[in-house]
């Protein structure tokens, strides 16, 4: 058929059934994004004949003798097109996945349709931002600055925001290799079996298929998928492929064949005998006597805590004494107890996990793949199929979004096994039902809460006892486990505290790494009962947090007193509280909506977070010259919508005295110099970014004494500038300087400082419905030095949105049998632009001691404090206690019920 692709005119057919997105993408459109390929995320939105259509599910076949354009083809002559350019002057994107198809849709419409966002935007999705920066984008607003002036503590705008909006940004999946397989994978149907054989004869005997996979060519290694820079923090209980499946859902056997259809058929014809075996799924039976064992067969080198009880990892530990801080409440004190209970929440960043590897010219395995830890996945590599670090290459390029998702390793052992195997290039990509019944999803809770305090509202006693559903694996559980109990009960200055806490198997989906990494779940229960407490003896829930969080001087105590390398690098917790409070007092002018059925209330929450993960977290940089002033610099750390990449140009901008634009930013490949543990733990700004500016001050020093002596002239009288190094009045230009010239900086991620956030709400409340309606969305935070006010915000904006998302309306359901149900967007309510209200966002005045610049971490925090706050203002409208997420209308409603017999 005969058809235009941004002018270009095309005779080819499509395949039958084909979709327009897939058709676009084969003939190298990659602008045209994947994200659900079920219309559910609008990533994908074309122009056909003028109208906006979402190619995943608009037949390709319909386009023919059509015009159509992508995002690619709308500007004209090499010009943006004006909501590209407003995109990009109102940073108007993090991740930038889903831009291509949000800008593709804003340029269609009407004044009358921008009026009315809400509705217009329903079917374009965006997991990063909050929102308010695309509603920017669309009215016109530039929040970019383009002034002069030293690059730090500026909103400066992304080094790769106009090849972001007009898709020339490269994703992991945009090109295409020659001769490219494709791997699919069968999945247990069962949740716990014995793998008794598989039968491949039939899927041999397609054509095409060029590799049947199972567990008798898997490594005899055993891994895990979680990835820290220290392997040993997680449990070696995985296998590539394994003989065992241990919940629904996990590989049982995988085809590499020439396309993907090809593979998907031969997957449907291996025929495996499985012999059932018990399972368990309710983590409180797995740990009990007579449960299923899930890895009882593992050894003490596993690193599992006590696997004949199912118990991945446990603390338990207690400082003071519990009972006498109950009773020394008094008669007139307060003791609340209560249990809550979190529910598994979905990443959902748009871009699925997915790699391609292939050997290179020197025989090298190299992998271009969506992750946050290029390094880690090298190493682990290495170590499953006995590799040395220079025979392997992992990079990437753009990551479309990860939350923690992306800190895993899950397609990149498969396709290295079958590149090892066959020598030719191979792909692998997560479909969006993969991402909901196979990716691990947010760790459930169940929380256990005693929060003791006297008649003046001091503590006297906290107890946390937390039950976490690790799954069928422990990636990541241990870590989770020990971290939500960490800060959520540290942030409290009380005599007396114990934490109990177990992470524990069960034939479930595996749990991992996701925002927060257990603060905001254990948040949710403290913060609850707190309010609870401070309600219960009337004071103000401001002031009685005042009364009790630690200030500077004062101990770090969860499970015992932490002697290790955390500290107050600044403080701004007081300040937080106090923008708060002071923004709830001044209100926004949203009315409640009218009715005696509209009940309305405020709430609060704060949060306290490390800036660095513990256990060491390094990052390298380099940084050179060429002899037009043009810095290159190489960091190890990846760009998935953190902004690190704009930060680092900011930092290295300003430590060598010249200007963004003469930064070039080499990151996240194995194969350049600059090792990086990973883009976890909101480490991309003060550990790569303190590398950044140490390779930086380096590398003047060098120009600097360089230049004085080819000068003759004392070393203080040498000035690095952008064109050169004045000395005394002489410019020695950079072509006359030693271009051999480096600096080198490195950070180990020690010592550590804390961030605060305080996040408040007001609510309307119906009681007839359940309906939850936030008028007033506030959350200060504690970001050091701010480096990027816009950006910093927009970080802000989307964790507040990503909690919001957690607190009202995400949940994957699973049945009694382990089968997750939610398997598409359109059926897990990820908050589209209706949902989520402007946050007002509020930074404290502080400078911290070991961040560059000042700064520190605010990528993960904001999220933690959302879930609590609007519980607890939900409880002050209507005297309604949630102890379960989501707080979906229906729960409200029967909350506000039973509260009112």
């Amino acid at each position: 058929m005969s058809f235009s692709v941004n002018g270009e005119t095309f005779d080819e057919e499509p395949r039958p059934g084909q979709c327009l997105r897939t058709f676009l993408r084969e003939l190298g459109h990659f602008d045209v994004k994947k994200g659900c390929d079920a219309g559910d995320c609008g990533a994908c939105t074309v122009l056909v004949a003028g109208a906006a259509v979402q190619s995943c599910v608009f037949p390709a076949f319909r386009a023919a003798g059509a015009a159509i354009t992508t995002v690619a083809g709308l500007g004209n002559s090499g010009e943006l097109h004006p909501m590209q350019r407003r995109f990009v002057e109102a940073a108007g994107f993090q991740c930038g996945f889903c831009t291509a198809g949000m800008i593709t849709t804003a340029s269609t419409l009407t004044d009358e349709e921008l009026a009315d966002l809400p509705q217009t935007l329903k079917n374009n999705l965006c997991r990063c931002t909050g929102y308010r920066a695309i509603t920017d984008s669309l009215a016109g607003k530039v929040n970019i600055d383009k002034s002069d002036g030293e690059d730090t503590g500026r909103s400066v705008g992304a080094p790769a925001a106009v090849r972001v909006v007009t898709g020339t940004e490269e994703y992991t999946m945009d090109f295409a290799p020659p001769g490219l397989l494709h791997i699919a994978v069968l999945h247990s149907p069962v949740a716990h079996a014995r793998i008794v054989s598989v039968d491949t004869a039939a899927a041999l005997a397609i054509p095409g298929v060029r590799l049947v996979l199972t567990h008798h060519d898997s490594p005899p290694v055993r891994f895990s998928t979680a990835r820290h820079e220290h392997r040993e923090d997680d449990p070696d209980d995985t296998a590539i492929l394994d003989d065992i499946v241990r919940f629904v859902g996990q590989r049982v056997a995988a085809i590499v064949a020439d396309s993907v259809a090809t593979a998907e058929r031969a997957c449907r014809a291996l025929i495996v005998e499985y012999e059932e075996l018990p399972a368990v799924f309710d983590p409180e039976a797995a740990r009990g006597p007579g449960a299923p064992l899930l890895h009882a067969d593992k050894g003490f080198d596993a690193r599992i805590a006590d696997a004949r009880r199912n118990v991945v990892a446990q603390l338990h530990g207690t400082v003071g004494d519990i009972e006498a801080g109950i009773a020394a409440a008094g008669p007139d004190g307060v003791v609340v107890r209560g249990r809550w209970h979190t529910q598994r929440v979905q990443h959902a960043h748009l871009e699925t996990h997915g790699c391609t590897g292939w050997r290179d010219a020197e025989g090298r395995l190299v992998i271009r793949t969506s992750t946050q830890v290029p390094f880690l996945v090298r190493d682990e590599l290495c170590h499953l199929f006995g590799l040395a670090p220079e025979d392997v290459r992992v990079f990437t390029k753009r990551v479309g979004g990860g939350f923690g998702a992306k800190q895993e390793m899950l397609v990149e052992d498969l396709v290295a096994l079958a590149v090892l195997r066959l020598g030719e290039p191979v792909r692998y990509e997560f479909s969006r039902t993969d991402q909901f019944t196979v990716a691990p999803c947010r760790h459930p809770f169940r929380v256990d809460v005693t929060v003791a305090a006297d008649a003046d509202g001091t503590l006297t006693a906290l107890t946390v006892d937390a039950l976490v559903d690790a799954g069928a694996y422990g990636n990541h559980s241990a870590g989770v486990m020990f971290h939500g109990c960490g800060e959520s009960v540290s942030v409290y200055r009380c005599a007396n505290k114990r934490v109990d806490a177990e992470a524990v198997y069960t034939n479930n989906l595996p749990s991992g790494a996701f925002r927060g990494y257990g603060l905001g779940q254990v948040m949710f229960a403290v913060e609850s009962a707190i309010d609870q407490a401070a309600e219960r003896l009337g004071l103000d829930p401001f002031d009685f947090r005042r009364r009790n969080v630690v200030v500077p001087g004062d101990p770090f105590v969860d499970s015992h007193v932490l002697d290790d390398d955390l500290t107050f690098g600044s403080y701004g917790l007081d300040q937080c509280l106090d923008l708060a409070q002071a923004a709830l007092r001044r209100g926004n002018g949203t009315v409640a909506p009218s009715g005696p059925q509209w009940r309305t209330g405020e709430g609060m929450a704060i949060a306290m977070i490390a800036t660095i993960p513990p256990r060491g977290h390094a990052a390298e940089a380099v940084i050179s010259v060429d002899s037009e002033g043009t810095y290159t610099l190489v960091v190890g750390t990846a760009e998935f919508g953190n902004g690190t990449t704009t930060v680092h140009a900011q930092i290295a901008a300003t430590a060598l005295n010249t200007v963004v634009d003469d930064i070039r930013i080499r990151q996240s490949d194995s194969a350049a110099p600059g090792y990086d543990t990973g883009a976890f733990g909101s480490a991309g700004t003060v550990v790569a970014g303190r590398a950044t500016l140490l390779a930086a001050q380096r590398l003047r020093s060098r120009l600097e004494t360089a230049a004085s002596e080819r000068t003759g002239l004392p070393l203080n009288a040498c000035v690095l500038t952008r064109h050169g190094v004045q000395c005394a009045g002489r410019l020695v230009d950079f072509a006359d300087l030693p271009m051999a010239l480096t600096g080198h900086g490195r950070h180990d991620g020690t010592p550590r400082s804390v961030a605060f956030n305080v996040h408040a709400v007001r609510v309307a409340v119906n009681a007839d419905t359940g309906e939850v309606r936030i008028l007033q969305s506030v959350q200060a935070a504690d970001a050091g030095v701010v480096m990027n006010p816009e950006q910093c915000r927009g970080q802000v904006e989307g964790g507040v949105a990503q909690g919001i998302g957690s607190a009202l309306y995400e949940e994957m359901h699973v049945t009694a049998d382990g089968v997750v149900s939610t398997s598409t967007l359109r059926n897990y309510h990820l908050p589209a632009l209706a949902d989520v209200p402007v946050t007002e966002v509020y930074f404290a005045d502080t400078c911290d001691t070991l961040g560059p610049f000042g700064a520190k971490s605010m990528s993960e925090s904001p999220y933690n404090p959302v879930a609590p706050a609007l519980a607890n203002a939900i409880a002050r409208a209507t005297g309604a206690r949630l102890y379960r997420l989501p707080m979906t209308p229906a729960r409200v409603w029967r909350a506000v019920r039973t509260a009112a017999r």
